[in-house]
């Protein structure tokens, strides 16, 4: 991975990024990566099971939700991590707002604002379901994979749908990539404070957070390629979200998808590593 810097290593001094958000917001921004980590730690143990044979399954946030809501105190985990969620989906809009990390107005800064107001969106979908089904009312129709079927059905029917789905498509695949450059390149330490750490367990918690992010890339590439291919044959059947990106993944073979699940559980951990030490700020 390179070598290490001391920047890498990280700062006790306070974030240059702007003043932190409401205490409430960050609060709740921290239990939402802890929830965050719950879901892909959840879904890469039950697929690495499915790797080697141990009775696992290939499954996406809300498999995991589902998983997490059968453990004891489900219900009140789910209502835990479905406020935490939300918090998160909140100080991600707020971020896009007000450019804590000055990513600016040209091109390249919008489309990453833009981003934090998707990624927002989709967690404070991920809230609902949580909450829908902490008090059981079924916590919404489907998993990833059908919502993306039955949306890329729609699409194809709609006039220029398939050229939509292969725009939508491509831009998963090309978050995928971006995801697999920022676990080799990017500088963690502009965004979490390991300052407190040694640098030894500094240089840990960043191997495994980039093996994380990795993986992660890896698994929404593939669900940007079947995207694609659904456009391709214009069949939405081909389209699917993060439980089939695994099955993909496990129809290669049962090391890839290993891999890639073990690497979803060090994400989970990258997860726990920002509820603990990411910088929130909002100005």
């Amino acid at each position: 991975m390179g070598t290490w810097s001391v920047e890498e290593r990280g700062s006790r001094t306070a974030s240059a990024a702007g003043a932190e958000v409401a205490p409430w917001i960050a609060t709740l921004a921290r239990v939402g990566y802890v929830a965050k980590a719950v879901l892909y730690m959840t879904i890469g143990v039950l697929a690495a099971r499915a790797a080697f044979g141990d009775g696992g399954r290939t499954t996406d946030t809300r498999g995991a939700l589902t998983s997490v809501l059968g453990a004891p105190f489900g219900r009140a985990m789910l209502i835990v991590m479905a406020l935490g969620l939300l918090g998160y989906a909140v100080w991600r809009i707020v971020q896009a707002i007000t450019d804590p990390e000055h990513r600016g107005s040209d091109a390249k800064g919008l489309a990453m604002r833009a981003s934090y107001v998707v990624r927002g969106l989709l967690h404070a979908g991920i809230a609902v379901t949580a909450f829908r089904l902490a008090t059981g009312n079924g916590g919404g129709a489907g998993g990833d994979g059908e919502r993306s079927e039955r949306w890329t059905s729609r699409a194809l029917e709609a006039p220029g749908g398939e050229t939509l789905v292969w725009l939508v498509g491509a831009g998963i695949v090309a978050y995928g990539i971006y995801q697999l450059y920022r676990a080799w390149a990017a500088k963690l330490s502009r965004q979490l404070d390991l300052g407190r750490l040694s640098a030894e367990a500094s240089r840990w918690v960043i191997a495994v957070s980039r093996f994380g992010i990795g993986a992660r890339g890896v698994v929404f590439a593939l669900i940007g390629v079947l995207l694609l291919r659904a456009a391709t044959r214009h069949d939405a059947e081909q389209a699917g979200g993060l439980a089939d990106s695994l099955a993909t993944l496990g129809g290669v073979g049962r090391w890839p998808l290993g891999v890639v699940a073990l690497g979803l559980v060090a994400y989970g951990i990258y997860e726990l590593v920002n509820a603990r030490y990411r910088r929130i700020a909002a100005v």
